[in-house]
């Protein structure tokens, strides 16, 4: 597929929408450079949805220092033009945070003129494309009607309940949790009650969401949620031994500039750096931590080392005898299992942030209750190679075939097509 920045798809390719569907992606942002959870499912799944035979046109801002775009993704990547609103500003809108901070009247008016050609389905990829539902609501009323698909990412809801009851009481940040908290369960159930195709990462928010719509005042299709896991296109070791020659290091990968995985960042350093510091284990903190939490954090540590973005993370996995999944608060797919698991890095997660691992490949995981029982686990067994090498080796064996981005984009297309028809 040859992909043009900016180029328009013209209308004389499609002879009928029977003939090949065409999706219009709306999105927060063009999803490179792929350093972000958010960014790499988005991306590859699009890309997975446009080798399924479907033109896409994926839309969001273009992000700073990014000058080109591979041709062989999606169809077309539409850049939006401007700046986004400043985050103080967007505290004024309706919508959560991220999503006004994107509805710009630049990003609206390109959506505006979108909307004006022939679109079998407009993804709405995330919450934060919420506020484009107007919008395309009122398309849909008014010409042949695209199908609304609400890609999610976790359900928010409870993941913004969960954040603003795990701040302290007296946190300045409570409140303005607590109010976003209320946009954003809002703007997800108005896209729950009105997508016509609801996409999640796991069984558990498919779950949630097939109940809250059961209960909504507009009457829906009888379609259960579509499951979505990952795919996985990244490092692979095929083979690995961990033996008393490997470093005695626990790695911890993610983007730590939102502010939940900033308060789960905090609370696992409170928790493991100085027993850490205790037994000579080194803590390896990989990805992007803003200025001033690096700052903060910096001057509490001895056991932990910041790394910030690292594009080629094998060598420190390499380097790690456990990696660690150790959020506590927020839900969804942790993109990380499958980093560590291709890397052959034994895992120790809280289990209540392994949602949507299949129970196959949680055998071959470590599973604690809560922060104390990990960095206990992890000085208990950091050298227990035996069982750290039997859980890295039956993890790669069971992952191996379950992750695949071109089965997700086919699956995508079918439900597409399926509503497709049925609407008709």
């Amino acid at each position: 597929m040859n992909a043009t920045l900016n180029a328009p798809l013209t209308p004389e390719r499609f002879v009928s929408p029977t003939e090949r569907l065409r999706c219009l992606w709306i999105s927060r942002d063009i999803p490179f450079p792929q350093d972000a959870g958010d960014r790499i499912y988005s991306g590859n799944l699009a890309a997975a949805l446009a080798r399924a035979d479907v033109d896409v046109c994926f839309v969001g801002y273009l992000q700073q220092g990014v000058t080109a775009l591979p041709h062989n993704w999606v169809n077309q990547w539409l850049t939006v033009e401007g700046n986004k609103r400043d985050q103080n500003v967007a505290l004024l809108s309706r919508y959560p945070r991220i999503a006004a901070m994107h509805a710009t009247a630049s990003y609206q008016k390109l959506l505006e003129q979108q909307l004006q050609q022939h679109w079998d389905a407009v993804v709405l990829d995330g919450y934060a494309c919420g506020w484009a539902l107007p919008q395309c609501l009122k398309t849909r009323s008014e010409t042949a009607a695209p199908l609304i698909v609400y890609v999610s990412h976790n359900h928010e809801e409870s993941l913004w309940r969960d954040m603003f009851r795990a701040l302290p009481v007296t946190s300045p940040k409570r409140l303005a949790v607590w109010q976003n908290y209320l946009k954003v369960r809002r703007t997800e159930q108005d896209l729950i009650e009105h997508a016509d195709l609801i996409s999640t990462i796991t069984q558990e928010d498919a779950q949630t969401y097939a109940t809250q719509r059961r209960h909504l005042k507009r009457r829906q299709p009888s379609i259960d949620p579509l499951v979505l896991t990952p795919g996985y296109l990244g490092y692979r070791k095929h083979s690995r031994q961990l033996t008393k020659d490997t470093p005695r290091h626990v790695v911890v990968m993610g983007s730590f500039r939102w502010v939940v995985k900033q308060e789960n960042l905090r609370r696992l350093i409170a928790a493991a750096d100085a027993i850490f510091a205790q037994h000579g284990i080194v803590l390896d903190i990989i990805g992007d931590v803003p200025q001033e939490l690096l700052r903060d954090l910096s001057s509490k540590v001895s056991a932990t080392r910041f790394h910030g973005f690292v594009a080629d993370v094998s060598s420190l996995l390499d380097k790690a005898r456990l990696a660690l999944v150790p959020e506590v608060v927020g839900g969804g797919f942790k993109l990380k299992f499958l980093d560590y698991v291709f890397g052959r890095v034994p895992i120790a997660a809280i289990a209540t942030a392994t949602s949507g691992i299949p129970a196959s490949l949680l055998r071959h995981m470590i599973r604690c209750d809560d922060l104390e029982a990990l960095v206990q686990t992890v000085v208990r067994d950091i050298n227990n190679l035996d069982r750290l090498n039997l859980l890295q080796n039956e993890a790669y064996r069971e992952a191996e075939p379950l992750f695949d981005w071109d089965v997700r984009g086919r699956q995508l297309a079918v439900a597409i097509q399926a509503m497709r028809s049925s609407h008709a």
